[in-house]
């Protein structure tokens, strides 16, 4: 029986974390979309203003994996919830319940903490995941869709 340990990261952690966001974008097909470095890691999740926290999930003390999330809020329920913003299991350990254990941390928080919900986006093809979550009770949002602004465009709107 592995023995799984989800602990709070540090900024000694950000090279790691680093690799595993680049193993996921990996996954997502899309590893040339990621220009975060070491230390945009380390000012960013570890800087005194981060409102952003992560938690690293290891199995018989090797690291596998992480998730990033922060708090946001729901007017409509009057209470904050707890954004998954990335959980990543490296590939050969996705079977022995790392990502369910980083999930279960992640739901403690949120209870804990007295959020009204726990929320994440995961890609509409990546029908592993979708079913995993699916298996937890997790329900998709098919009402909303989720917009962004990026780079030239969220410039020239702060702009305008």
């Amino acid at each position: 029986m592995p023995i799984i340990k989800i602990e709070e990261a540090t900024i000694d952690d950000s090279a790691l974390i680093l690799r595993f966001v680049k193993e996921l974008a990996r996954y997502e097909k899309a590893e040339h979309e990621v220009v975060a470095t070491e230390s945009d890691i380390e000012k960013s999740l570890f800087g005194q203003d981060s409102t952003t926290h992560a938690v690293i999930c290891s199995v018989n003390n090797e690291p596998v994996g992480f998730a990033v999330y922060f708090f946001n809020y729901s007017t409509w329920l009057g209470k904050h919830g707890l954004y998954l913003e990335d959980l990543f299991i490296s590939q050969e350990y996705r079977s022995v319940g790392a990502g369910k254990a980083l999930l279960k941390h992640l739901a403690k928080i949120a209870v804990d903490e007295g959020c009204g919900r726990f929320e994440w986006s995961v890609l509409d093809w990546n029908e592993p995941a979708i079913k995993f979550y699916k298996s937890l009770g997790a329900k998709a949002k098919h009402e909303w869709v989720g917009y962004q602004l990026t780079g030239h465009e969220l410039t020239a709107l702060a702009e305008s």
